[in-house]
């Protein structure tokens, strides 16, 4: 599971002119689900979201998303999940079929809910246009496998 979480100061998405989620302060987590992610994943990626320390306090990032009264807007986000190895057309063979990229995504919003921490998603495979007024900027990429968060990549060798 791949998650690129940025700090706002407020996001919404709409869709077909509706707006279906919308938050102040917090974080935007766009989350791709790949072929093999469990709930394991989903929950990894929650609990690691909801204790980052990317809010500026008494140093640059010194709180986390609940300790500045902050929310969650969750985004499923299939292309994260592209290839770019070959060619110029992205290869999504990597993403999850609907139905369980679906539930994992879902999963995530409702163990940050758990969490205590006001959430809101977009609509899952729907055409979404997402606001957002980043903070920072401030984005990170998570990724986690097998239920644990795994290092980046590093600069080729």
């Amino acid at each position: 599971m791949i998650t690129l979480v940025q700090r706002v100061q407020k996001a919404q998405v709409t869709v077909a002119g509706e707006v279906v989620g919308a938050i102040a302060q917090g974080l935007v987590l766009f989350v791709g689900v790949e072929a093999g992610d469990t709930e394991l994943d989903a929950d990894a990626t929650a609990t690691k979201v909801a204790a980052l320390r990317i809010f500026p306090g008494r140093t640059p990032t010194d709180l986390a998303v609940g300790d500045v009264g902050g929310g969650c807007l969750v985004v499923s986000q299939f292309t994260l999940a592209a290839e770019l190895r070959h060619g110029n057309r992205p290869d999504f063979t990597a993403a999850a079929p609907p139905a369980p990229a679906e539930a994992l995504y879902l999963r995530v919003a409702e163990q940050l809910a758990q969490k205590v921490l006001p959430v809101a998603t977009g609509r899952f495979g729907a055409a979404m246009q997402v606001e957002l007024h980043n903070d920072g900027p401030f984005s990170v990429v998570l990724t986690v496998r097998g239920g644990k968060v795994v290092a980046r990549s590093g600069p080729p060798s």
